[in-house]
Parts: structure tokens; C-alpha cells; sequence
């Protein structure tokens, strides 16, 4: 099987109806991959904040509006929300600045556990919190991640 590769920056999502292997890295960042099983189909997004504050463009760089977007995206290629699975990854406290209790990757982790749950979408595998970066390559095909974490003099 042919695979196309994908970058994902951060404020960006992904979602194909072909096989492909994402990558991204990740830092305070989350990224929720979403995966049906039935259609074999996977989407992801990489958001930086938890909450749009309704001024600008609302954007997937926002997590309510990530993870929104990436299930409608979901349902756009045929996907049913009861088939859905989702990954979590992301959400350290890199910087060692604050209080990692309250923290920005803190609150990104709560906004996409929350939204996912209320979405009736359960979370089946995550990495999330620490205080170190995380590089992932998520297989959109078999719905597999490959997740490794990155060495603290690396920021993201």
C-alpha cells in the first residue's frame, strides 16, 4: 500500500480519506488523532490554546475549535461518531515555567478530554502532561501512532 507523508503544523488538521502517516511535534501543544476503524480512516489536529475568545479567526490553533472541526472533517469522509476512537498526545509543561498544575498544556489536555467525552468519543491511548516534547507519526490507515519523546533541550 502507497502512503502519502504529511507535516502538521501547529494551528493545523488533517484529515484524508487515503493512507497516510502524519507528523508533528509537540510541546504544551495537544494533538488528538481520531481513527474509525470501520472506514479504516484517521484525521488529526494540533491545537495550541484551549479556548477561542470569539475575536479573530476562529481557527484549529484554538482546541474547542480543533477538535470540533476534526469530527466534522470525520463525518464529511463518511465516518460515524460511534466508530470513532481518539489518541490524545501533548500537553507538557516545556517550558518549566509556572505552575505546571495550571499551565497552558494543563488546560489544552482538560479542553480535548472534555470535548471528546462530550462528544461520546472515547479516548482509547494517550501520552499527555510530563515535562518533556513529543515527536508523533500517526498512521491515518491502521490508526497507530508512533510516539517518542523528545530531549528537554528541545523546544517546541
Amino acid at each position: 500500500m502507497e502512503y502519502g507523508q504529511h507535516y502538521l503544523f501547529p494551528s493545523a488538521l488533517f484529515a484524508d480519506k487515503n493512507p497516510y502517516r502524519v507528523t508533528t511535534v509537540l510541546g504544551s501543544c495537544i494533538a488528538v488523532c481520531l481513527y474509525d476503524p470501520v472506514t479504516r480512516q484517521g484525521g488529526i489536529n494540533h491545537f495550541m490554546l484551549p479556548f477561542w475568545n470569539g475575536s479573530g479567526l476562529a481557527s484549529p490553533r484554538y482546541g474547542n475549535i480543533a477538535v470540533e472541526t476534526l469530527i466534522e472533517r470525520m463525518h464529511l469522509m463518511g465516518c460515524q461518531t460511534r466508530s470513532l476512537q481518539a489518541k490524545v498526545f501533548g500537553g507538557a509543561n516545556v517550558l518549566q515555567s509556572g505552575n505546571a498544575a495550571t499551565g497552558i498544556g494543563k488546560r489544552n489536555i482538560e479542553l480535548a478530554q472534555n470535548m471528546l467525552e462530550a462528544a461520546g468519543i472515547r479516548i482509547v491511548a494517550s501520552s499527555v502532561g510530563g515535562n518533556q516534547g513529543r515527536k508523533i507519526i500517526f498512521d491515518t490507515y491502521t490508526g497507530e501512532v508512533f510516539h517518542q519523546f523528545l530531549p528537554n533541550n528541545l523546544r517546541t
